[in-house]
């Protein structure tokens, strides 16, 4: 039966938007937006991203859909999952930065687990987009090649972080580097920066990642 007063309009209105917040207020659905953000995935990919059951993951993407923060593709018998807009990765951001300083447990968490990283200080994306422009630095992408070929930082090479050691020969020496991976709770990138700093090379990490990146309006390549 549709509301019948400007009041009964408003309180559905947000009964709508509240089924969006409690979509977001599961852990495993946090998670699961932040690894569809990089590409599209099937569930029991996700599923093994996140340590969650296939079941569960399922469940999960369900309620997402029905909040219209996932997408969803059928290719046979398979269904790929992918963010559903920059706008649901502007939420995230927003989410977690409201967090981070409102939420004294998040503080505190992010103090003692990222404190030892700190001297990896980040470079703004538009910053590392001007100084790539002028050929001043490499962007080093170490994210699996499914997500980097799903999206990437113009002109970046793309050497997965469990295979960096073993080909730092592809990583020119002469130029600083700027790796990046998922996003600012990805410690990939911050593993990235630690190997190559050791190997005597000057490199620091992007600010944030991929979707923060893409949601800023700046370019992104495919392939």
């Amino acid at each position: 039966m549709p509301p019948s007063s400007d009041a009964e309009r408003k309180a559905r209105l947000y009964e709508a938007i509240g089924r969006v917040a409690l979509a977001l207020g599961s852990a495993g659905r946090l998670q699961i937006l932040e690894f569809v953000a990089q590409g599209e995935r099937a569930v029991d990919a996700l599923a093994s991203m996140t340590g969650l059951s296939v079941a569960n993951t399922s469940k999960h993407l369900q309620a997402l859909r029905q909040a219209g923060l996932v997408s969803a593709r059928k290719d046979g018998l398979r269904v790929y999952y992918s963010i559903a807009g920059d706008d649901v990765a502007v939420l995230l951001s927003a989410l977690r930065e409201v967090s981070e300083h409102r939420v004294a447990e998040v503080e505190q968490i992010l103090r003692v687990w990222l404190a030892h990283r700190d001297e990896m200080e980040a470079v703004p994306a538009q910053e590392v987009l001007e100084r790539a422009r002028k050929g001043l630095v490499v962007i080093l992408d170490v994210r699996p090649p499914e997500e980097f070929s799903a999206g990437h930082l113009p002109g970046a090479i793309n050497i997965p972080i469990q295979e960096l050691e073993k080909r730092l020969k592809e990583v020119p020496k002469r130029k600083e580097v700027i790796a990046y991976c998922r996003g600012p709770y990805c410690l990939m990138s911050y593993e990235a920066v630690s190997l190559l700093r050791r190997k005597g090379m000057k490199a620091h990490r992007l600010e944030a990642g991929l979707p923060e990146w893409r949601s800023a309006g700046l370019p992104v390549e495919q392939g």
